[in-house]
């Protein structure tokens, strides 16, 4: 037997709620998080439909699959550290489980190829890599659960256990902190077209620091397999990041590496708070795999926000052109009904809380009531800001602080340490291109 999926009862319920015409079929993703020994689902969100006011379902050789692909690029985007796109789930006649399971295979791997795109940081030897097709018989409700190993595109799909559970992520502590972010991007070009790709470098240089940067959790070094001590649902800690300086080598013989001088016709800055969180499963939790997953949510958010920019100013914009001062998405947080997570969105300023709303049933079939959107937590708009195209700089953010490299940190320093949930990060470092 290959893995093993422990699924949220509610999950039950959805899928079996979801009705399909005669030949047709229903499409969809699923959702929870990954550990060594199984994989949680605790969510499972059906397809939109392509076409507003169309039946639901469609027949399995008329199934889009750059639609349902695009669907959980669009849902990874809304989701906090610890959680992850598992896989897809197809709902069809008896007839067709033959060809479900060829589809099913085509989507997997079509999926985590798109979601991965858009990461700054890469699966490690000891990632799951392992994702979940799931098809279900509309007539006997009967459910087959297969995965597929998205790092060999030749394996074979491998049988998993598919098992329902009450409440599987009640018992799961929550791991939060802000980001007070002030990256500058220096450009060898200037012109306005040439911004989104300079983003990209940077960011991607940045991600490498981030990944590479030592987190002390309560003063203590967090790159460890030493396991955490849980009271109630939050981790008692404070986080603190420190960024490693390159290394240098002084070794006699050794070739060193040489500063070089470029031309820079403007730069950019990247400022501002983030939110960021992570949900962490609760057996046998170690402390880097904890630092690991809210590093990757600090590094998801930034690189969700920017993309959406861009493609926000492709659609309205047309030209590309920018103000010297652009407020990227706000990051918004709403609970997933019957459990103690939250799931997140990005609210641009001309939007509220019925647009995020309106996502939250598109993307995730599930309606959450208005006043159950927080929309306080980034009170602090983060900056998208421009100088060297004619355009004025900007004005400092707000709590601006440094991050200290491991050379320049002074032995012994405190790290404060908060009650409940409070932990901080705090990244402010020159990206060189």
């Amino acid at each position: 037997m290959g893995r093993g999926y422990i699924v949220e009862a509610l999950v039950e319920q959805y899928l079996v709620n979801l009705q399909t015409v005669h030949a047709s079929c229903i499409s969809g993703i699923l959702i929870g998080q990954c550990s060594s020994q199984r994989d949680y689902v605790v969510l499972a969100a059906q397809t939109p439909q392509k076409d507003c006011g169309a039946v639901r379902g469609c027949s399995l050789g008329d199934l889009d699959a750059d639609w349902v692909t695009e669907h959980g690029r669009q849902v990874s985007r809304m989701l906090p550290g610890g959680l992850s796109v598992l896989g897809v789930f197809l709902i069809t006649s008896p007839d067709l489980s033959k060809e479900a399971q060829n589809t099913l295979r085509k989507l997997v791997y079509a999926m985590e190829k798109l979601i991965s795109m858009g990461r700054l940081w890469n699966l490690t030897e000891e990632d799951v890599s392992e994702r979940v097709g799931l098809h279900i018989c509309s007539k006997t409700k009967k459910a087959v659960c297969r995965t597929f190993d998205v790092r060999d595109p030749k394996s074979s799909a491998r049988p998993a256990d598919w098992k329902y559970q009450s409440g599987v992520s009640d018992s799961w502590p929550v791991l939060k902190c802000s980001v007070d972010l002030d990256l500058y991007f220096p450009l060898s070009e200037t012109s306005s077209e040439n911004l989104e790709n300079s983003v990209k470098i940077g960011l991607q240089k940045w991600a490498k620091q981030m990944e590479s940067s030592v987190c002390l959790i309560n003063g203590k070094h967090s790159d460890s397999d030493a396991e955490f001590m849980c009271i109630g649902f939050w981790w008692l800690l404070s986080l603190r990041c420190l960024c490693r300086p390159p290394q240098m080598s002084s070794a006699l013989g050794e070739q060193r590496s040489s500063a070089a001088a470029e031309a820079c016709g403007g730069s950019l800055t990247l400022a501002g708070v983030l939110q960021c969180r992570a949900y962490l499963h609760s057996h046998k939790l170690k402390a880097r795999q904890a630092a690991e997953a809210i590093k990757r949510d600090i590094m998801n958010t930034l690189s969700s926000r920017t993309e959406m920019f861009f493609e926000d100013l492709l659609i309205n914009e047309g030209d590309g052109k920018m103000a010297s001062q652009q407020p990227l998405p706000q990051r918004v947080f709403a609970p997933l009904p019957g459990t103690s997570l939250s799931l997140c969105d990005y609210m641009f300023p001309d939007e509220g809380a019925a647009e995020v709303g309106e996502r939250f049933k598109e993307m995730l079939d599930f309606d959450i009531p208005e006043e159950q959107i927080d929309m306080t937590q980034e009170r602090v708009a983060l900056l998208l800001c421009t100088s060297g195209l004619g355009f004025a700089t900007h004005s400092p953010c707000v709590e601006s602080l440094n991050i200290l490299p491991t050379s320049r940190f002074p032995p012994g320093i405190p790290v404060s340490s908060h009650s409940a949930k409070i932990c901080r990060t705090i990244s402010k470092l020159p990206v060189q291109l």
